[in-house]
């Protein structure tokens, strides 16, 4: 095993990298970067379980690219693909085929909104909700590193039960996200590899050696009957996965159930979600004495596996649906619930609602909401959260929840193609791959992406980062743009006696007739030790242009300390020869 600094793309992609003979890619964002770094891997000369370098096909559409899986796979290839929003939807016919022929292929997806009444590149369960109905087992990672290590174990389930999977997780949330996460390697890799399997995989492959007939066209006195006929793998898939998942835990220590449970032994009420928000809902459950169910196995969905992970006490349960499904009764996974707990004749109170549509941020102070509302008599049902519904009075307001952390945060506004999330990005590494520190990244990008303002979020932890939404409060915030001080609210968040780092052209005096008083004001009441640093000014003079992130990103350790400004220094230096 090794431990890097990577994002849920990276960390799910390594996996698909060893599991693949051949990938067909179309990009779209964000899940983009898995299929870069394949192409960038083979270009490399790395190779996956067989010792060779994957072969790549770029496509002229995800139509043609999930065409592609399917005939690679019907040949004996061990094939995958990557996808999201409209993409996903354009492989639907596919993935019918491809399940119903039973081929071990993997579909990794960054969840994001499929376009309705407007298009958005950011994240929700809309596109895999879509697909939920093709024959694919669904997975679902919270984590960079659940990414990983799911990702692992959706090719080695798929081997073992002839069953396509699609592995998902959060766009932008859980694709975007950067921590210190511990990936296996090929030598370690192959230990879990059953090439028996995959040796019978090849030989069922067509070929004019063994011809087979598929893909025929069935009248009315077969076609039922056949579609029955594959009940039985999907009634073996949960035990599957999970002996697989028990395999990957003696081999690793990390240990993953179809259903897990966190939070409160006894509880009352249990929530129940998938995706990045199961780790918010973690950070609350045990002040507020709820628990948690993290669905993993979402399809096929197990009645008997979801009812035993609830624990006796458990008297209402709250279903949190990242996607709204027009005119349903409940929306997907609230459904599914009801319908465990009535094939199990368990009785128990459900309470559904919606968060972080459009990758609308979910925060402690949401969780807190739900969890009063549950508490009520009469509890409101379809609730949302995270936004104020006017029209149909559904939403549930914040609730204040102030979390206990040590953590030390950062912001750090720039423009798309600045160098400021490059450089987030290598601060990042260099503190999480030189010390002992925990470390996570997030990076918020207008959806007009170069040329537009961007944010990075940065935490800088002794202890593991369990946290998939923006911190509250920062330590240090730099501005790479004076002209943002007048445009924004810069000091948003800033903790009492924090520090604020501006790169600007101008003197005290000028800066102070410059500044807002909005922003004077703030500065006075929480007491902030502002910084100015003219980069443009020393960029030119070493013929760096307008890239600035390396002077900025030279302040930002000198003015935290994070770690030794001198070996900072070193470090700078070789990621930027690396970096460019």
């Amino acid at each position: 095993m090794k431990t890097i600094i990577a994002d849920g793309n990276t960390a799910a992609s390594k996996a698909a990298y060893f599991f693949s003979e051949d990938v067909a890619i179309y990009p779209i964002t964000p899940s983009s970067t898995m299929a870069e770094n394949i192409d960038e891997w083979q270009a490399e000369g790395q190779t996956n379980l067989f010792g060779e370098k994957v072969k790549v096909h770029e496509m002229q559409s995800e139509a043609g690219a999930a065409g592609v899986v399917h005939g690679l796979a019907s040949a004996g290839v061990l094939t995958s693909t990557f996808t999201a929003s409209q993409g996903l939807l354009l492989m639907i016919p596919n993935m019918f085929k491809i399940a119903g022929e039973k081929l071990p292929v993997v579909f990794h997806v960054a969840a994001r909104s499929v376009a309705s009444h407007a298009l958005s590149i950011f994240g929700d369960h809309s596109d895999v909700m879509s697909a939920r109905q093709t024959g694919f087992a669904f997975l679902s990672s919270s984590s960079p590193q659940e990414a990983h290590d799911l990702a692992i174990i959706a090719h080695l389930s798929a081997i073992k039960s002839s069953v396509p999977f699609l592995h998902f997780f959060d766009g932008f949330r859980t694709s975007h996200e950067i921590r210190k996460i511990n990936i296996l390697e090929n030598s370690d890799l192959k230990k879990l590899t059953d090439f028996k399997l995959i040796e019978k995989f090849k030989n069922s492959a067509i070929s004019s050696q063994n011809p087979t007939c598929r893909g025929t066209s069935q009248n009315t006195d077969t076609f039922f009957q056949n579609r029955e006929a594959s009940e039985p793998f999907y009634r073996a898939l949960p035990e599957i996965v999970q002996n697989e998942m028990n395999e990957f835990a003696n081999f690793t220590g990390r240990s993953y159930k179809l259903f897990e449970y966190y939070g409160k032994k006894n509880a009352e009420i249990v929530f129940v979600c998938m995706g990045s928000g199961v780790e918010t809902l973690k950070q609350v459950a045990n002040e507020k004495g709820f628990g948690v169910v993290a669905v993993k196995l979402f399809r096929p969905f197990s009645s008997r596996h979801f009812v035993n992970a609830l624990p006796k006490s458990c008297k209402k349960i709250v279903v949190l649906d990242r996607v709204k499904e027009d005119g349903a009764v409940f929306d997907p996974l609230c459904e599914d619930v009801i319908s465990a707990l009535a094939n199990e004749n368990k009785q128990v109170q459900v309470i559904g609602g919606r968060y972080g549509i459009g990758g609308k941020e979910f925060t402690p102070s949401d969780v807190c909401a739900a969890f009063y509302n549950a508490k009520l008599k009469k509890p409101k049902n379809h609730f949302t959260l995270s936004i104020k519904d006017d029209v149909c009075l559904s939403s549930l307001s914040k609730v204040e929840f102030k979390e206990k952390s040590a953590d030390v945060s950062c912001k750090f506004f720039g423009l798309g193609s600045d160098g400021t999330v490059s450089a987030s990005k290598n601060t990042l590494k260099i503190i999480g791959e030189k010390t002992g520190k925990f470390v996570q990244g997030f990076f918020e990008y207008d959806s007009k992406k170069s040329g537009s303002i961007t944010t990075s979020h940065v935490r800088i932890s002794d202890e593991k980062i369990e946290k998939p939404y923006l911190p509250q409060e920062y330590d240090f915030i730099a501005c790479h743009h004076p002209s943002f001080l007048n445009k924004f609210n810069v000091l948003n968040g800033i903790k009492k006696g924090g520090t604020f780092l501006v790169n600007c052209p101008f003197s005290e005096k000028e800066l102070e007739n410059i500044l807002p008083a909005s922003f004077k004001k703030q500065a006075a009441e929480k007491q902030i030790k502002i910084f100015t640093i003219d980069a443009n000014k020393i960029a030119l003079a070493l013929s760096l242009g307008d890239k600035i992130n390396l002077i900025m990103q030279s302040a930002f350790f000198y003015l935290t300390k994070v770690i030794d400004f001198e070996k900072a220094k070193d470090y700078m230096k070789k990621f930027a020869e690396k970096t460019y």
